[in-house]
């Protein structure tokens, strides 16, 4: 007999992580998978639309979707404000009455499958398979009374959709990322509220930038160069009595450096404080992206190099991004060269700051430490 697992959700948004799940039980059950996406759950809200929750789902299956994949909108269609997993098993046995029935569940939900609605009837129509959690102590009396099977795969990854949702994790198919960039969904919302969309769209390009050298570089966890790039700049339209309030209190000793690279050190701060981030990496090369420092990191180096060379800077930077995509490290000693060239045109040039001067003295032997 054929087999299909019907697997729900909010999807808000789809991210890799589902895609693995799904992958990993089309093949062990040996079996298609129906993706389900929820109208209106009644244990969460979702922050997106329907509308634009299954077009992210479509997008996720056209770029790293199976043949054994499919989405099914029967909740989506059902005139009911609440729908039910009961309704949606009985739908598809009789849609599929010649198929055997999986429902695909979470490890948070096991516990509370006594509470479904018709939970019995559930488990009589198909069976119920979940994937473990780590963090999660099944009730095996649940197991047992509701002849659960586990699916047994660790390997989903950390990925939430909360996570997606704040800017925590980009572990999603590509296309997903621009169509939340181009819809201001999630965690674009709160970027406007801190940057206009000039600077928005060069922090944008920055983030596509320093990510695709950090995945050309084989980098560790390349969503770090997204997450630093795009918000390196977030603090760069504070207006000047909260930016100096933020140096004051928490930078004191660079609160002489010239203005114009503060926003630097008020950009690490409002990352961590306000968007959450905990990543010391992150919080790092946002830290210097602008003047640099002395024995700078792999993603502070990518950071610095993508925010001089991203395309939408006004010059042709096509040689600099090439080479900062064949070797991050050769890249970034050509684009401190040419920032350094440029500099010296300026007043101040390189010595405008210590931090640029033991920079450009430690990666070029350019100019005197002071």
């Amino acid at each position: 007999m054929e087999r299909l697992v019907i697997f729900g959700g909010t999807f808000d948004p789809i991210h890799r992580g589902h895609l693995r799940i799904a992958r990993e039980a089309a093949l062990r059950l040996n079996a298609d998978v129906v993706f389900v996406p929820a109208k209106m759950p009644r244990w969460k809200s979702p922050e997106a639309t329907t509308e634009d929750r299954l077009k992210m789902l479509k997008l996720a299956l056209q770029e790293d979707g199976s043949a054994s994949f499919s989405i099914d909108e029967c909740e989506l269609k059902r005139p009911d404000e609440t729908t039910y997993s009961i309704d949606t098993v009985r739908y598809f046995v009789k849609k599929f009455p010649n198929r055997e029935l999986f429902l695909l569940i979470g490890a948070d939900e096991v516990n509370k499958f006594d509470h479904w609605h018709q939970a019995d009837a559930i488990a009589s129509l198909a069976r119920i398979l979940y994937v473990n959690r780590p963090d999660i102590e099944i009730d095996k009396n649940i197991l047992k009374k509701y002849r659960m099977i586990s699916l047994d795969f660790d390997g989903s990854g950390s990925v939430s959709s909360s996570a997606i949702r704040e800017l925590k994790s980009i572990d999603i198919p590509s296309k997903v990322l621009n169509y939340i960039e181009t819809h201001d969904l999630y965690f674009m919302k709160r970027l406007h509220s801190y940057l206009g969309s000039k600077r928005l769209r060069h922090s944008l390009s920055v983030a596509h930038t320093a990510y695709a050298i950090a995945r050309k570089n084989k980098v560790n966890d390349p969503e770090r160069a997204y997450i630093a790039g795009i918000l390196h700049d977030i603090g760069k339209e504070l207006g000047e009595e909260e930016s100096n309030s933020i140096m004051k209190e928490n930078f004191p000793e660079f609160l002489s450096y010239p203005k114009f690279c503060h926003h630097q050190f008020t950009g690490s701060y409002l990352a961590e404080h306000e968007f959450g981030v905990k990543d010391l990496s992150i919080l790092d090369a946002i830290r210097y992206h602008c003047t640099g420092k002395a024995h700078m990191s792999v993603l502070a180096k990518i950071i610095f190099s993508a925010d001089k060379i991203e395309p939408t800077r006004g010059y042709d930077s096509a040689n600099l991004i090439k080479d900062c995509n064949e070797n991050y490290y050769a890249g970034f000693l050509a684009v401190i060269r040419a920032n350094a060239d440029f500099l010296d045109g300026k007043t101040g040039g390189v010595d405008s700051n210590p931090l640029s001067q033991e920079c450009y003295q430690q990666y070029l032997n350019k100019g005197e430490k002071k």
